[in-house]
């Protein structure tokens, strides 16, 4: 798999305060969510963002710093049981998301990227809902839009579909820490639609429709 090639940025004009998803609609269920962008200054080098070229990003986006660890997991024992029990001991990433169950529901969970594995875990039980392999990651989906949402497909399972307004720094954290792997790149692929499976047996595409004010985001059976 090749992965694209960074040429240039392209950004549009949008507030910093932008809500994060003005208009997501499923055909189950249709939420909303006020989760806001927080500006920040830069420390990213171009080396660092695969947004290039391709990828349409918010000025708030751009100017981010990424810091990795953002629920300071060594602080919270449950998570560091989880990580001590499966062998894992460097956190590349970990944070709050919501992620969209095969109905359609928008759920809030912790993600936590390592060198082996992604973790997610649900932060009202404290409990480990999946872990999979770095390995068994096939290539990420994103949009060419300004919106929140990415997908982590995963042949020998079911993917996973979520929104963060971290999105640049998971797809950046989780390309580098694939690198290593000998004969392995990690694809990100930017479509205004894509499939994703849902469940085992239910597929389920991501329609994205720039409007006034934003991006009009549909998920819809196949």
């Amino acid at each position: 798999m090749n992965r694209y090639k960074a040429q240039r940025r392209v950004q549009i004009d949008e507030s910093d305060t932008l809500k994060y998803e003005d208009n997501v609609q499923d055909e189950e269920q249709q939420e909303e969510n006020g989760l806001r962008l927080r500006p920040s200054d830069s420390n990213v080098t171009e080396d660092q963002e695969p947004f290039m070229g391709v990828k349409v990003r918010r000025k708030a986006s751009l100017r981010r710093e990424y810091k990795g660890d953002y629920l300071d997991v060594p602080s919270c024992p449950f998570l560091m049981k989880i990580l001590q029990k499966q062998g894992d001991q460097q956190v590349l990433f970990a944070d709050k998301v919501l992620k969209f169950t095969s109905s359609g529901k928008m759920k809030r969970r912790i993600l936590m990227i390592t060198d082996f594995a992604i973790y997610v875990v649900d932060p009202d039980t404290d409990a480990l809902k999946r872990r999979i392999a770095l390995a068994a990651v096939d290539k990420m989906c994103l949009s060419e839009l300004s919106d929140n949402f990415l997908a982590i497909i995963i042949p020998t399972e079911y993917d996973l579909l979520m929104a963060s307004t971290r999105k640049t720094e998971i797809v950046t954290v989780l390309v580098e820490a694939t690198k290593s792997a000998p004969e392995y790149e990690l694809e990100v692929v930017f479509s205004n639609r894509f499939e994703y499976n849902a469940s085992a047996d239910l597929v389920k595409e991501v329609q994205f429709e720039e409007v006034e004010g934003g991006v009009k985001t549909r998920i819809v059976r196949k």
